[in-house]
């Protein structure tokens, strides 16, 4: 064991790591590359939105005004919240305060269902309006046919964001219930940064989303 590195530490060392501070690095890296691919997944959905909205951006200036901005803004803020609740809660586990990250973290997940509670209501409007994807679309009055080639992108990169919001929401609960049973402290939070990490960007993804589809069309 080395001079720095204390007792509780070693427990979490998994035998093929030297230390715990190998250990942490080596997770750390492996959390920074998988979520690289999520930005190249998102990049790829985005990089599709720009080239169609070029090569029909009346369609898509026409259609974006059917989004809610009031319940896009929302969303926004719900999920910047819970990007600051889950950020408190890897310093509470830095401080060694498990049950205040286990509060933080229990209140990052109702804000996350508060996230899909809204992109719910939001949704049975537009099957209510007919502005469903692809040969679904059954909205009346848009003068350009092309409306409905965004509102497939727009149930692709919502409902995929979506996805990850329910798979962060599983990884948040997991890790607040290890805080509640206290196996986090400032020796031990690799968990909780990483979950955080992912759930940052999610929030991101939804920042950018936002102003694109509800704001520019």
């Amino acid at each position: 064991m080395s001079g720095g590195e204390q007792p509780a530490a070693r427990f979490h060392v998994a035998h093929h790591f030297a230390s715990a501070a190998t250990q942490f690095e080596a997770g750390r890296l492996g959390v920074w590359l998988f979520l690289t691919t999520e930005i190249l997944l998102f990049g790829g959905l985005f990089g599709a939105f720009g080239v169609l909205r070029s090569w029909y951006l009346p369609a898509f200036v026409e259609a974006h005004q059917h989004l809610d901005k009031v319940m896009g803004a929302t969303n926004t803020v719900v999920l910047l919240t819970s990007s600051l609740t889950v950020a408190l809660a890897v310093r509470a586990c830095q401080q060694s305060r498990s049950k205040l990250a286990a509060a933080l973290l229990a209140l990052t997940i109702a804000l996350a269902f508060a996230f899909l509670a809204i992109k719910f209501f939001e949704y049975r409007h537009k099957f209510h309006d007919g502005l469903l994807p692809g040969r679904a679309f059954r909205g009346e009055s848009f003068a350009h046919p092309e409306a409905a080639l965004f509102f497939s992108l727009y149930f692709l990169m919502t409902g995929v964001h979506a996805l990850h919001v329910l798979v962060g929401i599983g990884l948040i609960i997991w890790v607040a219930l290890r805080a509640r049973r206290g196996d986090f402290s400032a020796h031990y939070y690799a968990p909780v940064e990483g979950v955080g990490l992912y759930w940052h960007l999610v929030d991101l993804v939804w920042i950018f989303l936002f102003p694109l589809l509800y704001l520019v069309g």
